[in-house]
């Protein structure tokens, strides 16, 4: 499970803009989130954990730790802001020590007992500068420093702040702010020159120089490659050259140290496919011969020194015994013994000090060209194999397990030259051997009681350590001393008195403006910052407290802030920056309302009140609105069989503003004028608006107190009388299925011109038909055979003949594309007796 850190610098230089208009800290984000990206392409992603580090101080500088999940690491990310120094090297310092504070809970580095290749906990150090100067609160360096002090318990067991399975890579940005006219150079990325290189190379890591969007593309595809498990070890040869291989061409011999003589390479550690875990069976040697007397451990460097020794040795690998194999980073050492073509020999491989009486110490494996000659393994064997294998080889071949007291001596003697941590796993390879009674169960490790008492302290100081840091994770930094802004409220502002204007324009002579709506509120909780850290705010009562000095300033600033009525009400802040709200706070406009002071009632109680359309231009009131099937907004009838003039419904005198609900839009039945009593006497004042079935207007002028209403629009004859008058029987006012009286929001005109009435009525009879084309499309589009509804809407067609005609031959092609035959045959017969109908009036009205 990889551990991918990004260390972002957010030094105020990260603010300076590219030839593409963003700034560097954009870039920046936008390149952790490509990263991202491109790594979920991989299955192994699913492992990975997120941490995210930038330049504050420790541990307001740690954004994303061991707990934080994903939304916490993408939230911090586009919050960070580039202001502050480039402390690199306590932000370094800082992210290694979030990696290792686990490792002595959970025993992975394994101090004085070998290092384990197996028990690794691989991590990526991505970090993203400007390669700027490194500046600090002591001033501006010249190279980069980590801090030698620290919190973390156990950090002087290891010389390096860092662990051989970390590396460093840095992303160094350089692109500029002027678009460059020559042409990208092609091939790979370059290193660049910055302090921070030096720092990639120990870790095994590099550093990227990126001049382009395309460069810096380029470089997170190649970081997505170097994600491997595995460890750093640094090789180098010891003892002469290899004598020149007999079949290859002569060379020329060059003088000196060679490339391949010193790598400091990775070697990969692949996971068991079974169980997802790298299995492993011996370690690599100490670089000490542990002393059982001895009060501490003596610190180890962070990348074992591996040596080599070119003289061509036999490998060594016998049945039953178990051994480790690591492949080897392609590296210029892999490259010359790939090319010596001798996959049948293999070089030695040494740790100095690791043997009690030798500098050099015994071999622990050797290195070896695969049979196809495509890599280079690193093959970890127990201590001094070339003389325990032989011994292992004849206990098994010739004594058939049975040993005697002669193999017994030799092997004893093994033991002594063997460090004490490869009891362990001696113990375990002869358990898989089947010759486990060979070693005595109270045999040493090696290590001394002060010495494992005080790994055991060190894990519980970690452990209280990591706790602590954990829960600090998260938390603000604490605001900077400064002033507080108070709110002395109670009496009047000095601003608002009425006589103050008067007052300012006799002393000063001429007339001011001052800003009408001041609101003290405002500020209040803020804290004014302070340049001079020694300034304390002054709140004098007692003149006498000013001092002599002072005094003159003091005036100065009474009189300033008495006289100074600009419109500004904030020093140092003109009025853009009054309005200026981040970005991601500018619809949030439920907290402002909230902040804002409580309106007055308003005049008319009965005024509905008017939602602001600021924010989401979607969110509507819910309240008594629904949904038809033809996507439109209605309201809901809430006062149901509620006459107009009932005291419930009107409060103020006048009926409230709804939006007429045509009954065209209540599917399953036909509307059918309702037989309704008499209306109850009607309010005075106002006009009423009546919808019909015909969608027409009527208006009931009701201003001038006449007991009948004044009639506008002359409407179907079904609803008048002989004398032209309406039937009150027959106006809808307060039915159930009716329409419901609405006031009109537009004054009309009294009474309409023949032009704009007939205007009126063509417009209203398109909506109507528009609404039953509608519903008639849907119910052509339902499966079955049921059309009653159908020819229910049809007889609801408004308009003249020819409309009608137009509309039903429009509904009979919609049919013939669902290809309903027997709709069709039906809608042509309706269409047939339209004709028939339309012919006999036609004949009756020439008679």
């Amino acid at each position: 499970m990889p551990v991918l850190l990004f260390l972002i610098d957010t030094s105020a230089s990260m603010n300076q803009r590219t030839h593409l208009g963003t700034t560097y800290l954009d870039i920046a984000k936008g390149a952790v989130e490509t990263f991202m990206k491109l790594r979920g392409r991989d299955p192994a992603s699913r492992g990975d954990r997120y941490m995210l580090v930038n330049f504050e101080d420790v541990p307001f500088g740690i954004k994303a730790g061991w707990k934080e999940s994903h939304a916490t690491f993408m939230t911090e990310l586009r919050n960070l802001q580039a202001t502050g120094l480039t402390t690199i090297g306590q932000s370094l310092r800082t992210a290694f020590d979030l990696l290792n504070l686990n490792r002595l809970v959970t025993g992975i580095d394994n101090y004085g007992q070998g290092r384990n290749p197996f028990f690794l906990e691989p991590a990526i150090i991505i970090a993203i500068t400007d390669g700027n100067k490194l500046t600090s609160s002591g001033g501006v360096q010249d190279e980069l420093h980590l801090p030698l002090t620290t919190p973390l318990p156990g950090s002087e067991l290891t010389k390096e702040p860092f662990r051989w399975d970390q590396r460093l890579f840095a992303l160094v940005l350089r692109i500029p702010g002027n678009a460059s006219v020559e042409p990208e150079p092609l091939g790979g990325v370059p290193p660049d020159d910055s302090p921070i290189t030096p720092m990639c190379e120990v870790t095994g890591g590099r550093s990227y120089s990126v001049f382009s969007q395309r460069m810096l593309n380029q470089c997170l595809e190649s970081l997505v490659q170097k994600i491997q498990s595995g460890v750093v070890i640094n090789f180098e040869k010891t003892g002469p050259d290899p004598p020149p291989v007999e079949d290859a061409p002569a060379e020329v011999v060059k003088s000196g140290p060679q490339p391949w003589h010193c790598c400091h390479k990775l070697i990969y550690v692949r996971p068991n496919p079974k169980t997802g875990v790298p299995i492993g069976h011996w370690p690599i040697p100490e670089a000490f011969w542990p002393d059982q007397n001895s009060p501490t451990l003596p610190p180890r460097s962070a990348h074992p020194h591996v040596r080599f020794s070119c003289l061509d040795a036999e490998p060594m690998v016998i049945d039953k015994v178990p051994f480790d194999k690591y492949e080897l980073e392609p590296s210029p050492l892999t490259q010359y013994i790939l090319e010596r073509k001798s996959p049948h020999t293999c070089w030695q491989v040494f740790v100095c000090n690791s043997a009690k009486y030798s500098d050099l110490g015994q071999p622990f494996g050797y290195l070896k060209a695969s049979t196809a000659l495509n890599c280079v393994n690193l093959f970890v064997m127990p201590y001094n194999y070339p003389v325990l294998l032989p011994l292992l080889d004849d206990l098994i071949k010739v004594h058939k397990f049975k040993p005697t007291i002669k193999w017994r001596q030799s092997f004893e003697n093994y033991l002594k030259t063997m460090p004490p941590y490869y009891i362990g796993s001696l113990r375990k390879a002869l358990r898989i051997m089947g010759a486990p009674n060979l070693l005595a169960d109270n045999m040493e490790y090696g290590l001394s009681y002060s010495v494992v008492s005080y790994l055991k302290k060190l894990s519980q100081q970690s452990k209280i350590e990591y706790d602590r840091l954990i829960a600090s994770i998260g938390k603000k930094p604490p605001p900077e001393a400064g002033i507080k802004v108070r709110w002395r409220g109670g009496g009047v502002f000095l601003a608002h008195r009425r006589d103050f204007i008067q007052q300012l324009q006799s002393l000063t002579g001429e007339a001011t403006t001052l800003p009408m709506e001041l609101n003290p509120k405002e500020f209040q909780g803020f804290h004014l910052a302070l340049l001079n850290k020694g300034l304390k705010p002054q709140s004098f009562r007692n003149p006498y407290d000013i001092p002599r000095s002072h005094l003159l300033d003091q005036l100065s600033r009474m009189r300033r802030n008495l006289l100074n009525t600009s419109v500004c009400t904030l020093r140092g802040q003109d009025s853009d920056q009054l309005h200026s709200v981040p970005i991601a706070q500018m619809g949030n406009y439920q907290d402002f309302l909230k902040a804002a002071p409580q309106p007055l009632r308003d005049a008319d109680p009965e005024q509905p009140k008017r939602l602001h359309t600021f924010g989401n231009p979607f969110k509507l009131d819910k309240k008594g609105m629904m949904i038809d099937e033809a996507d439109e907004f209605v309201t809901s009838p809430q006062n149901k069989g509620k006459r107009p003039g009932d005291s419930n419904n009107m409060q103020g005198g006048g009926p409230k503003r709804r939006r007429c609900l045509s009954p065209l839009l209540r599917l399953g039945r036909a509307y059918t004028p309702p037989v309704t009593p008499p209306a109850s006497p009607r309010p005075t004042g106002g006009e009423i608006c009546i919808e019909n079935t015909t969608n027409l207007l009527l208006y009931i002028d009701m201003n001038d107190g006449a007991p009948e209403t004044d009639l506008i629009i002359n409407l179907n004859q079904n609803h008048y009388n002989e004398n032209g008058r309406p039937q009150v029987g027959q106006l809808p006012l307060h039915s159930e299925e009716g329409v419901e009286v609405v006031l009109v929001e537009d004054q009309l005109p009294r009474y309409l011109s023949p032009a704009a009435l007939k205007k009126h009525i063509h417009n209203e009879t398109t909506k109507v038909n528009s609404e039953l084309r509608a519903l008639i499309t849907k119910e052509i589009r339902k499966p079955g055979r049921h059309y009653e509804k159908i020819f229910l809407l049809l007889k609801q067609i408004q308009g003249t003949l020819d409309t009608r005609l137009i509309f039903l031959q429009n509904i009979i092609k919609e049919a013939a594309r669902f290809k309903k035959r027997v709709l069709i045959e039906q809608l042509e017969n309706f269409l047939e007796e339209i004709h028939n109908r339309s012919n006999n009036m036609t004949h009756v009205d020439t008679l």
